[in-house]
């Protein structure tokens, strides 16, 4: 009877109807709603924050990146128009070190590509930003978030700001004049890993979010097994994060360009001039030679990582949802590799060097999908 009271909401005693007890679906079912706005939303953000990562990786293979030698939050929005416009920009282009030293010969023409890739790049950061918050404030203003949700949402947004910012800081890297130093201009390698290590972050925090509000936890009973998948998933997802930023470093010393061999690096397995610089802690970050070491150990270790996570997985019985996704995974670290050898044998070319880094976010969102089928459920 009580069942039957609560589904159809019949009267109780002086007539009236309880309304309370009849609400619960819907508050529940609201709740549901939400959650599945909220996580399309942020996993359409962070899809841009990919398309911000991708434009960065071309604009630097096409050496665009200090082609705008200021920086400016609302002014740098319109581009030059007129003829005395693009020669006022281009006049302050020809004041700093890569057209000196570089691009000394360079037509007009030319510098209107790389302006308008590196402000193509700002502007799509732009978007990312306002994608963000705009959102965010009018879901706070409709009482969408949680309050453990809140506090996070906030922190993306703070985090997109600090990006901007420290996309600026890297640039400045490469403007500045060198005195002891005729090599050719580049931003700083370690700036250049903590810009896309902030944005691969921004981007995972996003994604996995995004995914856990919007896809239905698996049920999987617990297991010895189950226990150890996921943290073997864990470790793995670590492993790839730190691959792909091992390449801010590669692409930072132009690293890719040392050793065009695989897989020996020239005629040797380990290489003359490993540690050639001293002291030795110094070879990790700034020796191309270490650094294009250092990235195709961790490419092999995160190939082999994710070969054992599949095979493991076997052993456990999981939805289909997570076996897709294991083999996503697998699939995609297996095609990352095979991109990676390509790019070094063939000298770095322009539209395959883009597709590996591109790869190396694609892999790092099926991570981000493994571990959000694998996660616990919160009883």
């Amino acid at each position: 009877m009580s069942d039957i009271l609560y589904l159809l909401g019949q009267t109780t005693e002086g007539g009236h109807v309880s309304v309370r007890t009849a609400s619960m679906p819907s508050a529940a079912s609201d709740r549901v709603l939400s959650d599945r706005v909220l996580g399309r939303w942020l996993v359409g953000c962070s899809g841009l924050v990919l398309g911000a990562v991708v434009l960065g990786g071309v604009t630097r293979l096409t050496e665009s990146g200090l082609s705008m030698v200021d920086w400016h939050l609302v002014k740098e929005m319109k581009p030059p128009r007129t003829e005395a416009e693009w020669e006022d920009e281009f006049s302050k282009y020809k004041q700093f070190p890569e057209f000196k030293i570089l691009n000394h010969d360079m037509t007009l023409t030319e510098f209107k590509f790389i302006f308008y890739m590196e402000w193509g790049h700002r502007m799509w950061g732009r978007l990312v930003g306002l994608a963000y918050i705009l959102p965010t404030v009018y879901f706070m203003k409709r009482g969408y978030f949680s309050r453990s949700m809140k506090p996070r949402v906030l922190g993306l947004c703070g985090f997109v700001f600090f990006q901007g910012l420290l996309g600026w800081y890297m640039v400045k890297s490469g403007l500045e004049e060198k005195t002891e130093s005729y090599d050719i201009p580049r931003v700083s390698q370690y700036r250049l890993a903590a810009h896309l290590g902030s944005a691969l972050l921004l981007y995972c925090s996003s994604l996995w979010m995004g995914l856990t509000l919007m896809l239905p936890a698996s049920k999987i009973p617990d297991s010895r097994n189950l226990l150890q998948l996921r943290r073997f998933a864990k470790a793995t997802g670590g492993l790839v994060f730190l691959t792909a930023l091992s390449g801010a470093f590669v692409a930072g010393l132009d690293a890719g360009l040392v050793y065009n061999s695989f897989p020996k690096m020239g005629e040797c397995w380990i290489p003359d001039d490993l540690l050639a610089f001293s002291p030795t802690i110094k070879n990790v970050f700034e020796n191309p030679t270490t650094v294009q070491f250092d990235h195709r150990i961790l490419g092999i270790a995160s190939l082999s990582a994710i070969t054992g996570l599949y095979l493991f997985s076997r052993r456990v019985h999981l939805p289909r949802r997570v076996k897709i996704a294991i083999g996503c995974l697998t699939a995609m670290a297996y095609t990352q590799v095979a991109l990676g050898i390509s790019t070094l044998l063939l000298y770095v070319p322009t539209p395959l060097a883009a597709t590996h880094q591109s790869g190396s976010v694609a892999l790092l969102t099926f991570a981000i999908w493994v571990l959000a089928e694998l996660r616990k459920v919160v009883k």
